[in-house]
């Protein structure tokens, strides 16, 4: 009779995953550290639907994280007040379940920090340092 070997979930909680998020910030060179001060970033469960539908992605396990905001590099002194702050959501979900190991946790995460944090600059998904 064979067995079906089924991989054990990791487990990270909600808290050490932000911990994860905190030291991927904590290693950004200063200059970098000093210009996201601004931008919020947050552990979200899991990617919302309808902005699943809006970038026209079937799976959550799609989205590691997402940018919102206005990049740097098209802010300007005439643009409209009332822009919401810059945000960066980690989505642990899809993080866990693509990763095997702790290690890969670790690494998807500072990845999926800084990819995010590209954005910010202005970067788009083809022009990342990595």
């Amino acid at each position: 009779m064979s067995r079906v070997r089924r991989r054990a979930a990791l487990t990270v909680t909600t808290d050490e995953f932000a911990g994860l998020i905190q030291r991927a910030l904590d290693g950004l060179p200063d200059d970098y550290a000093r210009i996201v001060k601004n931008v919020a970033v947050v552990v979200e469960e899991e990617p919302p639907r309808e902005v699943l539908d809006e970038l026209e992605l079937e799976s959550e396990d799609d989205l590691l994280g997402l940018y919102s905001g206005t990049a740097r590099d098209e802010e300007s002194f005439f643009s409209p007040g009332g822009n919401l702050p810059a945000r960066i959501s980690i989505y642990r979900g899809p993080i866990l379940r693509l990763c095997r190991t702790s290690e890969e946790v670790v690494q998807e995460v500072r990845d999926t920090v800084v990819h995010e944090i590209g954005h910010h600059f202005g970067l788009d998904d083809d022009e990342m340092p990595y």
